[in-house]
């Protein structure tokens, strides 16, 4: 299902059909299809592996242990963060596996097909979610399911031991609507290695991609949502710091505000004031998410000579927004800011951006600056703003 809603996001499948070559698997193919999962499309993913990877030529049931596993994604073709994130999954899946069943977690054996399966599903999600080049991954409730799942060891309660073993720290549902099993322990070894947890109090959604599950349930999508999104600070409740300085030297404000922003500060800004016995000072205020205001004031009294600061809370009403990065001739980059007001769409080039590509191309800045608007409307028109 990762697979599937990573294929619909990223628009490719040539990163997940190569997959089994780089491994030797030979005669196993990815198959990708359109499915409905309660009246949803989705994407579904399915490895194709013959029956005679799972049997030896003497007809013995084989398979490949933890270690094993491990020294195969190392010799692979793969990226240096797509191979420690994998074998960290497989540490994870053998560490579970072997306390269940009192082996030392290298030596866990996963039966052929199980195990080239495994691979195939923890590295190609790997591999997806380099592909979309995403910074940071979070994940929602984790649903188990309910009832009870035949493995191979017999008739299990719902999450199966390693599961829910491999699901401890991670925040999850159960009960309905989900019927049967919702997460495999190949699944829960990609959250674990993945996320960072819940996600971000504000954010703004980008897209969001579904992959389509075995099972078709009439009450519910069998699918897994993946949600594209940037962070969204800037929206919502803030803490306004403020503050009177009449001691501060003007060439020292600069590097004040810098040393705020750069802790976490959304904005600061400063101007001329009176304070007492008409002396002249500078009122400070920074705008400041609550997850940073320990660092903001750190910073604050570091670079400055107030003894004492105010605090209040507001709320923060901003217009949708995205950025993304467009390039100049000579492979120049700019970052454009874009919003859409009442009196239509705007666009900002980020200023130290325009100045560094200024220097390059020898323009003016505000050419380079109408230079970068031109091609961020263009990209927006043609659909390749992303």
């Amino acid at each position: 299902m990762t697979q599937g809603a990573l294929v619909a996001m990223v628009g490719e499948t040539d990163w997940l059909t190569d997959l089994p070559s780089l491994f030797g698997f030979e005669n196993v193919s990815v198959k990708v299809e359109k499915v409905k999962r309660c009246s949803i499309e989705a994407t579904k993913v399915d490895f194709e592996i013959p029956h005679n990877h799972s049997e030896s030529h003497d007809g013995h049931h084989h398979g490949r242990s933890v270690g094993n596993i491990k020294k195969l994604i190392d010799n692979a073709p793969l990226s240096e963060g797509v191979k420690s994130k994998a074998k960290a999954a497989f540490d994870l899946v053998g560490a579970a596996e072997g306390k269940i069943h009192g082996v030392e977690s290298n030596a866990v054996h996963l039966h052929e097909v199980g195990a080239i399966d495994a691979v195939l599903d923890i590295v190609g999600s790997m591999v997806g979610f380099e592909r979309l080049g995403v910074d940071e991954i979070y994940n929602l409730p984790v649903p188990v399911g309910n009832g009870w799942v035949d493995i191979a060891h017999g008739n299990m309660p719902i999450p199966a031991p390693a599961t829910a073993i491999l699901l401890e720290g991670v925040d999850v549902v159960s009960g309905p609507p989900v019927e049967g099993e919702a997460t495999t322990p190949t699944g829960a070894a990609i959250v674990r290695v993945l996320s960072q947890g819940a996600p971000p109090v504000h954010w703004r959604m980008e897209a969001s991609s579904w992959g389509g599950g075995g099972r078709n349930p009439s009450r519910y999508p069998n699918a897994l949502r993946l949600m594209l999104a940037q962070t969204a600070p800037e929206a919502g409740a803030v803490e306004v710091v403020a503050t009177d300085i009449d001691d501060l030297q003007p060439e020292y404000v600069e590097p004040l505000r810098q040393a705020i922003l750069e802790k976490g500060a959304l904005d600061c800004v400063v101007w001329p004031t009176f304070g007492k016995k008409g002396r002249v000072s500078l009122r400070l205020e920074a705008l400041v998410t609550s997850d940073a205001v320990g660092a903001v004031l750190d910073a604050l009294f570091a670079n400055s000579t107030t003894i004492g600061v105010r605090r209040f809370s507001a709320i923060r009403n901003t217009l949708a927004r995205k950025q993304f990065r467009v390039e100049l001739e000579g492979r120049c980059g700019v970052t454009v800011k874009v919003w859409e007001g009442q009196g239509g769409r705007r666009f900002k080039p980020e200023y130290d951006d325009v100045v560094k590509a200024s220097a390059e191309l020898g323009l003016p800045p505000l050419e380079v600056a109408r230079l970068a608007e031109r091609e961020a409307e263009a990209r927006i028109e043609d659909g390749r703003a992303g």
